[in-house]
């Protein structure tokens, strides 16, 4: 497995496995208004958007870093970066492919001269919490927040080493 930039041309396909991911794991609702910006994120080019790629050219797995100022509410300042939108296809799900991406981002966020990672996600994502968690990510609940008056999101930071 191969993890690289997202093409454009791969933007639609991408929206595809974060939706696909999401309702498999319970996690958007068939009216839900988060789908739109799901199949979207990424394709305005204010993140930078990996993909898992398989050596057969199949793509099984995406992640997003948002850099300040483009990243939502929960960056405070130009040393911090938001990972969004981490989904890996069912078919995929426990091979290493949220591993992997999670991995991949926090390199490109030090490269970036990031010092302090964050994301958010919701509550009952257990699976990736747990990715999160294996990655030296501790938990932010000063920076949890409600996008919605039925969803609080909780957040996650991880401090990065000052590259050289």
């Amino acid at each position: 497995m191969q993890i690289r930039d997202a093409l454009p041309a791969e933007l639609a396909e991408i929206g595809e496995i974060r939706v696909e991911a999401y309702r498999a794991g319970g996690f958007l609702a068939l009216e839900s208004h988060y789908e739109p910006t799901l199949r979207v994120l990424g394709a305005d080019g204010t993140g930078q958007v990996l993909v898992a790629e398989e050596p057969d050219g199949r793509l099984v797995g995406t992640v997003m870093l948002q850099l300040w100022p483009q990243a939502d509410e929960i960056v405070r300042g130009p040393d911090e970066a938001e990972i969004r939108a981490l989904a890996v296809r069912p078919d995929a799900a426990g091979s290493g492919v949220g591993k992997a991406l999670v991995a991949a981002v926090i390199d490109r966020a030090a490269r970036s001269g990031v010092r302090h990672l964050v994301l958010c996600s919701q509550p009952d994502m257990a699976a990736a919490h747990r990715v999160y968690e294996d990655a030296g990510f501790t938990r932010l609940p000063e920076r949890d927040w409600s996008p919605t008056a039925e969803l609080t999101l909780i957040a996650y930071g991880l401090p990065l080493a000052k590259s050289s």
